[in-house]
């Protein structure tokens, strides 16, 4: 059994729910996985220490860490996390930095080793509605997502691990104008499912 640690976040810009945090409290049991979850702050820097402790706590062979975009029509595989932090918005203790790098003289990206492509198309061949994104945004999404690769690259070279965006859910955007796009919350569950399955037994090619 591969152990796998899912993360997700809190609410974050005035939502009462985040959907990444629900769908993976609704995961349940992959086979395959022993999966265990945990729910990050938006909060730059601290999101990063509890997702450090969680993988120090159990020590994972695959991270995927899960989050919200808002506004996106699927669920949407990162390729690449950016040594950037520059938000337009505040995180949830007030903090909106910009132009600041996430690690000091790190690398100025990484690429995921989720088997993007892989999980695009078997999301694809299960009905829902997916891409592959090559912004993880600046927010505290690339900003876990760049601290996670860098400590994979540097200090557990074994562990694969990558980010996955989320849409809005229906539930949450119901009764808003403009028709929202956004999947069931049901789908965004079964999504993660997928992600995780097709992770377990697809590999990314080493670079040449």
């Amino acid at each position: 059994m591969t152990r796998v640690l899912v993360t997700a976040f809190e609410p974050f810009g005035g939502e009462t729910v985040n959907p990444s945090a629900q769908a993976v409290a609704g995961l349940g049991v992959v086979e395959g996985a022993t999966v265990t979850t945990a729910v990050l702050p938006v909060v730059y820097g601290r999101a990063w220490e509890v997702l450090l402790d969680a993988v120090r706590t159990h020590d994972p062979e695959l991270v995927i860490c899960v989050g919200q975009a808002g506004g996106r029509a699927g669920v949407t595989p990162e390729r690449v996390a950016v040594n950037l932090d520059h938000a337009r918005a505040d995180d949830n203790a007030g903090q909106r930095p910009t132009e600041a790098p996430i690690v000091e003289d790190g690398p100025v990206g990484y690429f995921s080793t989720l088997p993007v492509g892989a999980i695009v198309a078997a999301l694809d061949a299960a009905g829902i509605t997916a891409a592959a994104s090559s912004t993880a945004g600046h927010f505290v999404c690339n900003h876990v997502f760049y601290r996670l690769m860098h400590l994979l690259a540097t200090e557990r070279p074994g562990v694969r691990g990558g980010f996955v965006h989320v849409p809005w859910s229906a539930e949450q955007v119901a009764g808003r104008g403009g028709d929202p796009v956004s999947l069931p919350l049901d789908s965004i569950v079964e999504a993660l499912r997928v992600v995780v399955r097709t992770s377990l037994v697809e590999r990314v090619p080493p670079p040449p």
